[in-house]
């Protein structure tokens, strides 16, 4: 869960606390859901979402950036060509090429329909080719 937190946020630091998050909201109802493990990756994609739009918020109204974290040159590309995809498109990529879901799977782990998953993963490696092509 720690690995899918840090692929959708891109963050080492956060990762950990946001499944530590999605462990405690999820942790009492775990006995009492058919499929525990998907509950609790829906919830931990939740948790990553909502800190996404967080940092979306602050960046609006910060005046100074930070550097980016230097990587190799070949995960520094992937990752900079994943932060232009939009949220929704990262996360279903994310869900279905690192953490090989079925597409069904996405569709309810990001609760929207089997076609807007099939949609989200269409569009967001049409965007990543476009952004790797450039």
């Amino acid at each position: 869960m720690v690995r899918l937190a840090h692929l959708v946020t891109a963050s080492n630091a956060v990762a950990p606390d946001l499944v530590q998050d999605a462990f405690l909201k999820v942790g009492p109802k775990l006995g009492h859901v058919d499929h525990p493990a998907a509950y609790l990756r829906t919830a931990v994609v939740n948790e990553c979402r909502s800190w996404i739009r967080r940092q979306a918020l602050e960046r609006r109204h910060q005046v100074a950036e930070e550097p980016p974290a230097a990587l190799p040159p070949d995960i520094d590309e992937m990752w900079t060509a994943l932060r232009q995809v939009s949220d929704r498109q990262r996360a279903a990529l994310v869900l279905r090429f690192y953490e090989d879901l079925s597409l069904e799977e996405i569709a309810a782990t990001l609760d929207c329909p089997l076609g807007t998953a099939k949609s989200l993963v269409h569009r967001g490696l049409a965007s990543l080719k476009e952004v790797l092509g450039r």
